[in-house]
C-alpha cells in the first residue's frame, strides 16, 4: 500500500519536474539565431542595382524650358490657374512652387524654345497676366526622347 502510494505520489509530481529540467539546456532567451542562405544577399544586391539603374534610366534632369503662368503672393490664386491649367492642357505637367513670399506657377517640360512658344500662345488666351517662357532644369524620359526626336512634354 506503501509503494502504491509513493507511485502514485512519482506519478503526480513527475510532469511538474520535466518542466524544471528544460530550463537546465535552454539556451539564452535574448538571443535569436537566423540561419539564412548566403545567396540571399546576392540577390538583394543585384536588385538594388536593378533598382537603381532603372530610377536613373526613368528620369533625366536636363537644361530647357518651362512656361510660367503666374507669379503671385496670393496662394488661391496660384491654385485657382493650377486647376484652370489642368482643365485646359491636361498633357502638360504643372510645377507649383513657393519661394518666400511668390507662389510660382509653371507648366510643360520643353527642350526646344519653339514646343515652348507655341504653347505660349494657346495658353495666354487663357490668362490675363503676361505669361513668361522661362529657363529651367526640366524632366525629360527617355521613351520621350525616342517618340518624338525634337523634345519632349
Amino acid at each position: 500500500m506503501k509503494s502504491f502510494f509513493f507511485l502514485a505520489f512519482l506519478a503526480i509530481t513527475d510532469p511538474l519536474f520535466s518542466q524544471d529540467s528544460t530550463k537546465l539546456f535552454q539556451a539564452d532567451s535574448s538571443t535569436v539565431v537566423i540561419h539564412k542562405d548566403p545567396r540571399l544577399d546576392l540577390l538583394i544586391k543585384k536588385q538594388s542595382e536593378v533598382n537603381e539603374a532603372i530610377y536613373r534610366a526613368s528620369r533625366r534632369n536636363v537644361k530647357g524650358f518651362r512656361i510660367m503662368i503666374i507669379n503671385t503672393n496670393n496662394r488661391n490664386d496660384a491654385i485657382n490657374a493650377k486647376a484652370k491649367m489642368y482643365s485646359y492642357f491636361p498633357e502638360l505637367k504643372s510645377y507649383l512652387t513657393y519661394q518666400s513670399p511668390y507662389f510660382r506657377l509653371k507648366v510643360g517640360n520643353f527642350s526646344d524654345r519653339k514646343d515652348a512658344e507655341e504653347y505660349q500662345k494657346k495658353i495666354s488666351k487663357y490668362f490675363s497676366s503676361s505669361v513668361f517662357i522661362v529657363n529651367d532644369i526640366i524632366e525629360v524620359k527617355p521613351e520621350d526622347n525616342l517618340s518624338n526626336p525634337g523634345g519632349g512634354l
